[in-house]
């Protein structure tokens, strides 16, 4: 299998955030954009893994800025780094209000995808090859990253967690 650039990955969506979108203080709803942010990290994770794909897990998500009504939605999702079947998403996600000229990020997140085949198992996916500096940052990071979601979720012994380690010990 071929290792693919994350720029073949990419994904960019585009929402406007309409009333029924929103919570009594016209913000955007949590779940709304979470929402889109699974689809927009969904479509970049097939893309990379030319199957169908099913999310398996969602880092910590926090909110820096509120989206308003009426404000455009833009998230970008890229994958970071394939491993043997699963593949790790990034989204950032933006909001714009194009009358008054303002976008401030809203928040960012690593959501995690399995490739599946027709069977509905697990199916390979190809590497990833990053080439500017971001992409090599957040593939570095990926392995530590995923020992955290693996520990976390019981699947992986803490003192299994190489990459973890690494961080506070100097051996």
């Amino acid at each position: 299998m071929k290792a693919k650039k994350p720029q073949e990955s990419v994904t960019i969506m585009t929402e406007l955030v309409l009333p029924n979108d929103t919570n009594p203080l016209h913000n955007l709803r949590g779940g709304k954009v979470l929402h889109w942010m699974d689809i927009a990290a969904a479509i970049s994770a097939q893309k990379h893994a030319e199957q169908v794909v099913v999310t398996a897990a969602v880092d910590n998500v926090s909110f820096e800025n509120p989206i308003r009504e009426g404000d455009v939605v833009t998230i970008k999702a890229q994958v970071t780094r394939a491993f043997n079947t699963s593949m790790e998403t990034f989204i950032e996600v933006w909001a714009e209000n194009i009358p008054q000229k303002r976008k401030v990020k809203s928040n960012e997140a690593f959501y995690t995808f399995v490739a599946l085949d027709y069977n509905g198992r697990p199916a390979q996916v190809p590497e990833i090859k990053p080439e500017t500096e971001d992409e090599k940052t957040r593939f570095d990071g990926a392995k530590r990253r995923r020992e955290l979601r693996l520990v976390l979720a019981g699947r992986m012994k803490p003192n299994e967690a190489k990459e973890l380690k690494s961080l506070f010990t100097s051996e």
